[in-house]
């Protein structure tokens, strides 16, 4: 590979004595493997570069599905992530890693991902909106296609007040059932424009990414929601 890319790591692991397996997300070539030899080293400067939430321009070789880091540098300094903006990016890289195809582009994705990780950094703990904004765009970039402005059975404009159930890999069918799958009309329209400044229609949103997620996600839990739930229990240990 020999232009530069822009690029973010997603997560490292220790590999051999002296290096790491690096996960990263990049522009053009989506969610890639790359083995950085000798960054475990004392003197090596990639040690402290590569870092989730630093923006990064990388190069590498390699044409089997494990590439060799040959260069990286920093755009600019690590995104400011703390407390629960910290864990929501730890979230949202974790989506990323399980739910995307290697060596996939999906520059739109890509974008938004930067958006969410600055969106993040800048607003501290109000990370609802942005975490269930990134959840729809990669819900549409995964091919998700459910119409959230037309009821699947009748085909007709969904109403406002009107209740519908959430049918997978189908849609939104009209019905007076109250349960899980549940959700208004009113919500469903938001959701079609990304809109969630409303309360009820927030929670409606997460209920409605976890659905959708769950069957590319699998039934391994999600680390990172197991680490936020731990520290919402350090700080609000009564509730």
């Amino acid at each position: 590979m020999e232009n530069w890319q822009r690029g973010f790591v997603l997560h490292r692991r220790e590999y051999s004595e002296t290096s790491l397996l690096v996960d990263v997300f990049t522009e053009n070539y989506g969610y890639i493997t790359l083995l950085a030899k000798g960054a475990r080293a004392k003197r090596s400067p990639l040690k402290s570069l590569l870092q989730p939430f630093t923006p990064l321009l990388l190069r590498w070789s390699g044409r089997g599905q494990l590439k060799i880091l040959t260069k990286a540098e920093a755009i600019s300094v690590t995104l400011p992530m703390k407390t629960i903006a910290l864990y929501s990016g730890f979230y949202v890289n974790e989506l990323v890693t399980r739910t995307l195809e290697h060596e996939t582009a999906y520059p739109e994705l890509f974008e938004e991902y930067l958006r969410c990780l600055t969106g993040l950094a800048a607003y501290g703990d109000n990370v609802e909106v942005i975490l269930r904004r990134f959840e729809f765009m990669l819900l549409k970039s995964l091919g998700y296609g459910v119409d959230f402005e037309h009821c699947a059975g009748s085909g007709e404009q969904v109403t406002a007040q009107m209740t519908y159930q959430y049918r997978e890999e189908k849609g939104f069918i009209a019905s007076l059932l109250h349960n899980n799958l549940t959700f208004y009309g009113r919500d469903l329209l938001a959701f079609a424009k990304l809109e969630f400044t409303d309360k009820e229609t927030l929670q409606a949103a997460k209920r409605f990414t976890r659905l959708a997620l769950k069957p590319y996600l699998g039934s391994k839990p999600l680390k990172s929601r197991e680490l936020f739930q731990q520290h919402l229990t350090i700080l609000y240990p009564n509730e």
